[in-house]
């Protein structure tokens, strides 16, 4: 009989260790410091949870652990062909539909898991936009007791002052200023009498975290502001409108009422009282306006007009350009993309599952029919107002049954 390969091949733990040597220099910058080791790891397996802040997250985490980790990755790792191939060769990642129910990752993780590997995933799904943790998923309590392993809670904290998701600088931190290591571990007999409702309630409130406040750190860059117009679409003053950003400062084109972003992630208007403190504080308003509106009042010309390529994904495969340089027009009720005046492409809203962003500039989309789609913007693209505005949609037409929920 042919044996079954392992997940874990013989040169990981050589990967881990390169990737170590490669990545610390520049997590001793982007942390003021070093990494928490976690001396109690021993020789078994955890499931390690983390609130997810930066894409150097798992480098942090890398850090902390002396044994490899397996990430669990969405669709956009595993669709760049030849690069995908290198990453399931070197670090084995395990592949995961973003926004789907994907029980053949359970089959996976349960075999790394009894060759007695570590795992380690985000609850949220994706990483925060404002500095507050998102929304994390319930059924990761049913998911890390099926499992079975001690769960290693890896809190960090000064990830989105140091390195915002929505910004393509680092900020040089004051000393300290990223705070990264296991807050508390869970062993299967202190959980094996929880309901999932006390264990998920026990995960949340470990890992959250808000950077919207005053917490003494300082983080220095010329570029502090840069890029925030990647998920700021709503303004104060004039409602849907779009953002332009240079150096320390962002600025309304519709109003021009700009504002700086400060060393201490604080908010100062410059030609204006500016009613928000930090951008979490702005982010939550914004998703308090898209929630008071109705899509449907905005079918006949379009909110945003924007431009970028699109491509169809094939699952832990490649990614097929469709259109290069298309215009992208957003409606309330369905997305049209234009290559030619005489050709264009239209996603309506109802025959959408689910809508999500990865990393700074692209937004995935899933049909009803499963094929996956995505739209890759330039350096100023906001996927988040297409995600938002979607999931509004999906709770007016009853499709979605939360009301706060919005994608993220």
């Amino acid at each position: 009989m042919q044996r079954k390969k392992k997940w874990r091949k013989r040169i990981h733990p050589f990967v881990r260790n390169a990737v170590f040597l490669f990545s610390y220099p520049f997590l001793r910058r982007l942390c003021g410091g070093k990494p928490q080791r976690f001396p109690e790891e021993g020789n078994r397996p955890y499931l390690i949870l983390f609130n997810h802040q930066t894409v150097w997250d798992q480098f942090l985490i890398n850090a902390s652990f002396r044994q490899p980790v397996y990430f669990v990755g969405t669709e956009d790792l595993f669709s760049m062909g030849f690069v995908s191939s290198l990453l399931r060769y070197f670090i084995s990642p395990i592949p995961f539909m973003k926004r789907t129910s994907d029980i053949s990752s359970l089959r996976i993780c349960l075999k790394v898991a009894r060759e007695g590997n570590s795992i380690a995933i985000a609850p949220e799904g994706s990483m925060t936009f404002s500095g507050k943790t998102e929304t994390m998923n319930p059924a990761i309590a049913l998911f890390a007791r099926t499992l079975g392993l001690p769960i290693a809670l890896y809190r960090i904290d000064g990830g989105f002052g140091a390195f915002p998701r929505w910004s393509n600088s680092v900020r040089k931190g004051s000393n300290g200023a990223v705070r990264a290591g296991v807050a508390r571990v869970l062993e299967k007999e202190d959980y094996a009498g929880w309901t999932n409702e006390e264990l998920f309630a026990e995960i949340r409130k470990t890992l959250t975290v808000n950077e919207a406040r005053d917490d003494g750190r300082r983080y220095a860059s010329g570029h502090r502001a840069e890029y925030l117009e990647r998920t700021a679409y709503w303004c104060p003053w004039c409602g849907f409108s779009t953002f332009r950003s240079k150096g320390n400062f962002i600025a309304c084109l519709r109003c021009g009422r700009s504002a700086e972003y400060g060393e201490d992630k604080r908010l100062r208007g410059i030609n204006c009282d500016f009613p928000f403190t930090y951008y979490a504080d702005w982010y939550d308003a914004q998703e308090g306006f898209i929630r008071t509106i109705n899509p449907d009042d905005y079918r006949q010309t379009p909110l945003y007009q924007d431009s970028g390529n699109l491509f169809e994904v094939i699952p832990e495969h490649k990614k097929n350009l469709l259109w290069k340089d298309a215009g992208i027009d957003l409606y309330g009720d369905r997305i049209v993309i234009r290559k030619k005046k005489e050709s264009a492409a239209v996603f309506t809203f109802n025959t959408i599952t689910s809508a999500t962003t990865q990393l700074r500039n692209k937004l995935n989309f899933c049909r009803e029919d499963g094929r996956i789609f995505q739209i890759k913007g330039g350096k100023r693209f906001n996927p988040v107002k297409y995600i938002h505005l979607f999931y509004r949609y999906q709770y007016i037409h009853g499709s979605k049954q939360n009301e706060f929920y919005l994608g993220l």
